[in-house]
């Protein structure tokens, strides 16, 4: 059984910087990619980032500010937030493609506010 378990998010102030976690656990082998959503209240769940192989892409919103990283071990993705924007509030959510199937985490709140 595979489960995806989130950390990181919280409150920080516009300006400020955040790193999310996801570490993928149970018979996880292969993962084929490695994303993150996001979705504020009243909005649709929107694409992130993601890791395809060796191939990494970005949201247009946030292309300059966040980026996506994972372990040695390859289980655990990273999503390095900079410069967050009130904007930048939502739940977040990671995404995992494992085995030909779709995981995802429980989600975790950013806040972004003075």
């Amino acid at each position: 059984q595979v489960h995806l378990v989130e950390s990181g998010g919280g409150l920080v102030q516009p300006g400020g910087s955040l790193r999310l976690s996801c570490e993928a656990t149970g018979n996880i082998w292969p993962i084929s990619t490695m994303a993150w959503y996001r979705q504020a209240p009243g909005k649709e769940r929107e694409f992130v980032a993601g890791r395809y192989g060796g191939a990494v892409k970005l949201g247009d919103s946030v292309r300059d500010r966040f980026t996506i990283s994972r372990d040695k071990a390859a289980k655990t993705s990273y999503l390095q937030m900079n410069n967050l924007k009130p904007e930048d509030a939502a739940i977040y959510y990671c995404h995992m493609l494992i085995r030909g199937h779709e995981y995802w985490g429980q989600g975790t709140q950013v806040t972004v506010s003075s």
